[in-house]
């Protein structure tokens, strides 16, 4: 039989043992820590009873993505819950934009600006699976939807800044914006607008949900399916030469680019090597959990129904603060996602007592301590809130390096999003998860289609390695997927 080992259990680490086991490959994954699932994991960080998630927490690309939806993980526990609001970006003088799952509904918001919304996300929205199937597919392949892939792709070359031109509101600018602004590239740059255009459209089709009792229910379901198959997990085994690993057919690594490079070393071709040590890395994060007691007194209540809350003021602000973190400096006002998963996932509280979910953006490495700035940002459109904090736990990014290698300087989306990167991540190959090295494979959110809990990276990377080994693919999950969807 076939063998195979995965370094790495986080969401891509265990798709790619799911998708060899489903091939009839022996599977083994390997974690280093004690806790399945990477970046989500799930926990008590601030009292007993208040469930936060420690890194990934709302998943939009996760129940849009046709590989987990082919996989029918409600079979093992899996269930998306969804907040009244998925998003608001609240904004001075109590105002706010507000993203719903309907583009009608999210354009009759925005006053002026509802024409133009619709007119842009309406045809986005309709095509969002062909889009998915094209963008998480690995940069070099035949299109499948040229036409759908064109009509996204032309705006989507362009800045954030550019396309916000479109909206007269400063409501659509930063709902827009926001969006824009997970891709922790400067708002000015190229290619920027390409997140926000995407993120949205997926809103408009599948919201943007949470996992019902955190998000380590999504390591939790596919490592329940992997050992439905026959696989194997080991935690607790960190590995630090290639020497460690049994022997296997094929290695598989959940792991960033430079990490791989040091594990083989001058096993892997120069040129492979040197494309590896030279992968770049973005700004970071710096996160913190709260309990706060009644939740937190938004301005304007539509706030307090949101699972997601951008606090980042208006889109010249983000436009300063994300320019300012991209070039090493903190700014005053950083960029600050708010998670209120409870809202979709009530067990997650206790009584009245509520986790919040609170990471800025930083810059990478950043050494200092963004609390005073992330709470006074929030209090800026939530008056009262300190008072009603009860607890708090800090994560540096030193902090999360330390959880996970992979989180470079604290670069919580597996590396910078530059338009060069982008189309070659980890390095210029038509197969981008080969090594160069026979048998092994790098499967982490370094690889296409890059960041998220959907575990694609990973799938992609198992593919290519039962290629390589001559194994007959059972079928395409992509199709597969949307045949059911």
């Amino acid at each position: 039989m076939t063998t195979a080992v995965v370094v790495g259990s986080g969401p891509n680490g265990l798709a790619a043992g799911v998708t060899l086991a489903r091939h009839g490959v022996e599977v083994t994954v390997l974690e280093a820590t004690d806790t399945l699932g990477g970046g989500t994991a799930s926990g008590e960080y601030t009292l007993p009873g208040l469930l936060h998630d420690h890194c990934s927490a709302v998943h939009p690309f996760a129940a849009a993505a046709p590989l987990l939806r082919s996989l029918e993980l409600e079979k093992f526990g899996l269930r998306w819950r969804y907040a009244p609001v998925d998003l608001a970006h609240p904004l001075d003088e109590g105002r706010a934009g507000v993203l719903v799952r309907s583009v009608q509904d999210t354009a009759l918001g925005l006053g002026v600006d509802a024409r133009r919304w619709h007119r842009l996300y309406r045809p986005l929205s309709e095509r969002i699976d062909d889009l998915i199937d094209e963008t998480f597919q690995p940069p070099a392949h035949l299109p499948r939807h040229p036409i759908s892939l064109a009509r996204f792709g032309i705006p989507a070359l362009a800045s954030a800044s550019l396309l916000a031109g479109l909206w007269r509101t400063e409501e659509a600018k930063a709902l827009f914006g926001g969006a824009c602004a997970h891709s922790f590239r400067p708002l000015t740059a190229p290619t920027s607008a390409a997140l926000g255009l995407m993120f949205v459209a997926v809103n408009q089709r599948y919201g943007w949900p949470v996992a019902s009792g955190g998000s380590r229910s999504i390591a939790e379901a596919l490592a329940a399916l992997l050992k439905s198959l026959g696989g194997k997990i080991e935690t607790g085994v960190r590995v630090t030469a290639v020497s460690q690993l049994p022997p296997a057919d094929m290695v598989l690594f959940n792991l960033g680019p430079h990490a791989v490079a040091d594990l083989l070393e001058d096993r892997m071709p120069h040129r492979v090597q040197r494309a590896y040590r030279r992968y770049r890395y973005g700004p970071g994060a710096f996160k913190l959990d709260l309990a706060v007691q009644g939740g937190i007194p938004w301005t304007d209540e539509r706030c307090g129904q949101a699972g997601t809350v951008h606090v980042a003021g208006s889109f010249a602000e983000m436009v300063v603060s994300e320019r300012e973190t991209n070039a090493g400096r903190m700014p005053e006002r950083p960029f600050i996602i708010v998670g209120q998963q409870y809202l979709a996932d009530p067990g997650r509280s206790r009584g009245d007592l509520h986790p919040i979910y609170a990471y800025a953006h930083v810059p990478h490495g950043f050494t200092g301590d963004a609390t005073e700035a992330i709470l006074r940002h929030i209090e800026r459109f939530a008056p009262g809130f300190r008072d009603r904090i009860v607890a708090h736990s800090v994560t540096t990014t030193a902090d999360l390096i330390a959880t996970n290698p992979n989180f470079v300087g604290g670069d919580v989306i597996g590396g910078a999003a530059t338009p060069f990167q982008l189309l070659t991540r980890p390095r210029v190959a038509l197969d981008p998860y080969y090594t160069g090295v026979p048998g092994m494979f790098i499967a982490s959110a370094a690889a296409p289609p890059g960041a998220g809990a959907h575990g694609t990276a990973g799938h992609n990377a198992a593919l290519s390695a039962l290629r390589r080994a001559g194994i007959p693919l059972l079928h395409n999950d992509f199709e597969k997927a949307h045949r059911h969807a």
